[in-house]
């Protein structure tokens, strides 16, 4: 069978970012029945806009072999159609791949109601419809009325034909016109006895039957009352738009109360119809009590359906949890605000209620001033139960019947030896215990299994006559009421506790997980970590293979993150994670798309943004629906996970932005010390120069020399600065080269001082230098520029009269060289900042880069040595450097 699978990869690589951000118009040509003209009608509009200069394309249209719609096609561009395989079977379908590709501004697709082949993209074709208007594309289509979802069993009971293939409403609500294709229901009759409608032989009975005077009457009133709705719509739209004046209705909210009963979705359409004429919100609401806990398969599938349904149709929908059904109801009606409540009639026999009481009665005596309508039904055939994804529901407990039944026994043979000494009917007593202990281990029924035989086995083992159902005094039938009545009372009130303490706990299992999810989360910051603890955590959840896929910088491509060892990792798997990221809606098993791959996909969103892919594996088997339960929690996961995700890129966000700021600053506080630096000694040069050259004759010799010697001593200046430039950058990009040698420390020194006569005129510096000094491993050049940047820094805080020391020692495998000056000091909260690039203490009047110190760390640290600042006790500042006297060898910055 894989081979029969759809390459996805190609097509769902079609659509891009930019053609999502407009969606198309959707027009609908609305039938009554087949035959009323609908496709006809549809292409002779396709015509017009192709005169009118529009892009028109045929996706699907079904043509029936009919010469006067065939002839309707010449001169529209027909996109091939794909050929599906499945099991062995052929199917042509719509390729909407393809239409992406082509991307027509409009293009045409009939039958808006047809099921996919098994195998294509989507499992409707109003899906693939959504898709291509999602892509900006226009979209021509046609539909009967009867494939409305909210008609469904309007529909069915007018007709006696249920309808399997229908449209949510919303479908048309949203669609940019309505186009109504009527047809006299004589005329329909006579091209149906023509053969000019289309019937299917395998169908064609029935559908004989469904075209009847007084169906199709039915459906064209539905036809015709559907597309004056929208008028209305559109009339009171109109007057709102542009104030004008009328009895606008006031709000109203409907609440329909659904259950696992198969009249559920008869009350979801019915509330849905009520809602659209009275343009209302509405909501669905499904109470869950303790009993749920013990809820059959196919009762939690038919709610789960029955949720569904209502979400497809446009509602909210809601699971409350309580002990009372009915004031649960009531009391989130009243919360909500809710006008009207919907509820269903009972279809369980009247003797229920009057043993459990309505939950109809309790609805009405709640309600206060909000109306309450009681929909009837009849009793479904309930559909097969499915296999839960999750957790599978234990068989019948034949052990608690026995439990039971045990402990009765137990009692028995306990009380026989008392029963000379002690009253019957205290022996009572022990069944009692019996019975609470059955109803708290065993739950309700072998509870009650207990209570009928302790009834029987009291009354033939403790009630004389012995051994025999013969009752001598009739007090006893008191006695055995009583029991029987208590210990029903206790085991129902023992299950139900016992029922209360197994949704806690599961609710509280669930609860741990999420924490333990949001525990994980919060440990790690980059998104390459949170992918793995989410699948981890997933994996453990979920008990299946689970995945991530996040998107790239570009967010274009999506990209496998992280997965469990056992997740397949192929093309399909890849492509529908794409899918889901593209159109942010889940995809895969237990879903409507895409449902060939084994995994369900769920988009992370946050801030309104789809930002990656949530995948987990199903079982092979594993065919059924979601419980509502188990899509709040996958929900819940992805919802936890998304939020991690945002906050680990705010967080690089912010880190970007604080960089940016501070790159920011970087360059304007260079940009203001370069053009300071430049421009003071440019002046002091251009002065001197212009002075000799316009006032040479009024000039001594002694002046011109002067100023000769202040443009040549500025020059320097110059030179130094851009040579520090010029340093810090090589140092950056670590295209220095140290080539390290021995050398002595009063070489070093003394090459230092000689080369700045200038900056030490007029200055004392004393050297404090041992000549029993090991020599030290440096490129002599590099540290020359590093120990003048010390020095010359040393000359500008100290004061003239003031001495500036060099002094030397050895610690161990290293030489302590430290520049002593008598300044102003450093603080303390400076004294590691001040060899940071362009950072300079707020000392007016002392100009600089602040590049000489962070030039000499550089240096220094590639000479595997280590330069650090302090204070002077009495005054001052000291900077040392520390060099290794060994490790003679070549290094690359």
């Amino acid at each position: 069978m894989a081979n029969e699978r759809p390459d996805f990869n190609e097509g769902l690589r079609s659509q891009q970012k930019d053609n999502r951000k407009t969606s198309g118009k959707l027009k609908i040509f609305l039938g009554y029945a087949a035959g009323v003209g609908k496709t006809y009608t549809m292409l002779e509009a396709a015509q017009q806009r192709e005169v009118e200069g529009i892009d028109v394309a045929v996706g699907y249209v079904e043509t029936h072999g009919r010469s006067e719609t065939n002839a309707l096609l010449a001169g529209l561009e027909t996109i091939p159609r794909q050929e599906i395989t499945y099991r062995g079977i052929t199917r042509s379908e719509m390729d909407t791949d393809a239409i992406l590709q082509r991307r027509p501004q409009i293009v045409l697709v009939d039958d808006l109601a047809h099921t996919n082949a098994p195998g294509s993209r989507h499992l409707r074709r109003y899906q693939d419809v959504l898709e291509l208007l999602n892509s900006g594309i226009d979209v021509y289509t046609t539909i009967n009325i009867q494939h409305l979802e909210s008609l469904n069993d309007i529909v069915s009971r007018v007709t006696g034909v249920a309808v399997r293939e229908t449209v949510p409403d919303h479908i048309l609500d949203e669609a940019s016109e309505i186009e109504l294709v009527d047809l006299p229901i004589n005329e329909l009759l006579n091209r149906l006895e023509t053969d000019k409608v289309y019937v299917p032989e395998q169908d064609e009975q029935a559908l004989r039957q469904f075209f009847r005077p007084g169906n199709l009457t039915a459906l064209r009133e539905m036809a015709l009352r559907r597309v004056a709705d929208r008028v209305d719509e559109q009339m009171r739209a109109y007057m709102q738009m542009h104030a004008i004046p009328g009895p606008w209705p006031a709000g109203e909210r409907l609440m329909v109360c659904i259950s696992s009963s198969p009249l559920g979705e008869r009350l979801v359409r019915t509330t849905r119809r009520l809602a659209r004429r009275l343009d209302a919100e509405w909501i669905a609401v499904y109470v869950e009590t303790p009993g749920h806990v013990n809820l059959p398969e196919a009762d939690e599938d038919q709610a789960a359906r029955t949720l569904r349904l209502a979400e497809e149709l446009g509602a909210q929908t809601v699971r409350l949890t309580g002990n009372s059904v009915a004031k649960t109801l009531v009391d989130y009606a009243l919360s909500r605000n809710v006008t009207k409540i919907v509820v269903g009639k009972p279809l369980h026999p009247r003797w229920r209620e009057w043993l459990r009481g309505s939950i109809i009665d309790q609805v009405l005596d709640y309600s206060q001033d909000m109306d309450v309508y009681v929909i009837s039904g009849k009793t479904e055939t309930a559909r097969p139960s499915r296999i839960r994804p999750f957790t599978k529901r234990p068989l019948f407990k034949w052990q608690g019947y026995l439990l039971g039944a045990g402990l009765v026994i137990l009692v028995t043979l306990l009380g026989l030896p008392l029963r000379p000494f002690i009253n019957p009917t205290n022996l009572v007593m022990l069944y009692l215990a019996a019975v609470m202990i059955t109803a708290v281990r065993q739950g309700r029924w072998p509870a009650i299994v207990a209570s009928l035989l302790s009834v029987i086995v009291f009354d033939i083992t403790f009630v004389p006559p012995y051994y025999t159902f013969v009752v001598a005094h009739a007090e006893y039938l008191l006695t055995f009421v009583g029991l029987l009545a208590v210990g029903l009372v206790i085991s129902t009130l023992a299950a139900r506790t016992q029922e209360q303490a197994l949704a806690a706990r599961h609710r509280e299992a669930q609860t741990a997980v999420l924490f333990e999810l949001s525990q994980g989360l919060a440990a790690v910051s980059n998104p390459a970590a949170i992918a793995q603890t989410a699948v981890n955590h997933i994996q453990t959840a979920f008990n299946g293979p689970a995945a991530l896929f996040l998107p790239d910088e570009s967010r274009e491509h999506l990209m496998l993150q992280s997965s469990t060892p056992n997740f397949p990792s192929s093309a399909d798997e890849h492509a529908v994670a794409g899918w889901v990221f593209r159109h942010s809606q889940p995809a895969g098993r237990c879903t409507d798309t895409l449902t060939n791959v084994n995994g369900h996909y769920l988009p992370l969103q946050a801030s309104g943004q789809t930002i990656g892919v949530m995948a987990v594996e199903f079982p092979e088997d594993f065919k059924g629906l979601l419980s509502g339960e188990q899509r709040r929690f996958l929900t819940s996961f992805s919802n936890q996970v998304a939020l991690a995700l945002e906050s680990a890129y705010l967080a690089d966000q912010a880190r970007r932005a604080r960089l940016l700021e501070e790159t920011e600053k970087l360059q304007t506080t260079l940009l203001n010390s370069i053009s300071h630096d430049l421009r003071t000694p440019l002046a002091t040069i251009t002065g001197a120069l212009s002075s000799l050259l316009d006032d040479a004759d009024l000039l001594t010799e002694a002046a011109r020399r002067d100023l000769q010697f202040t443009a040549w001593e500025e020059a320097l200046r110059l030179n130094r600065f851009v040579g520090n430039l010029l340093d810090m950058t090589r140092l950056e990009s670590g295209a220095m080269k140290v080539v390290r040698q021995p050398y002595d420390v009063q070489e070093l020194v003394g090459a230092t001082l000689a080369q700045m006569p200038n900056r030490l005129r007029d200055r004392t510096v004393k050297r404090m230098i041992p000549d029993d000094l090991p020599p030290i491993a440096i490129d002599l050049t590099l540290m020359i520029q590093a120990l003048m940047n010390l020095v010359d820094n040393a000359v500008k805080y100290t004061p003239p009269d003031e001495p500036i020391e060099i002094e030397a020692h050895q610690e161990r495998e290293a030489v302590i060289v430290a520049v002593k000056d008598r300044g102003p000091g450093i603080p303390e909260a400076e004294l590691e900042r001040v060899f940071s690039k362009f950072f300079r203490l707020n000392r007016s009047g002392i100009g600089g880069t602040g590049l000489g110190l962070s030039i000499a760390r550089g240096i220094v640290e590639a000479h595997n040595g280590r330069i650090w600042a302090e204070n002077r006790p009495e005054g001052g500042a000291i900077f040392s450097i520390a060099l290794p006297t060994e490790r003679l060898e070549t290094d690359n910055l």
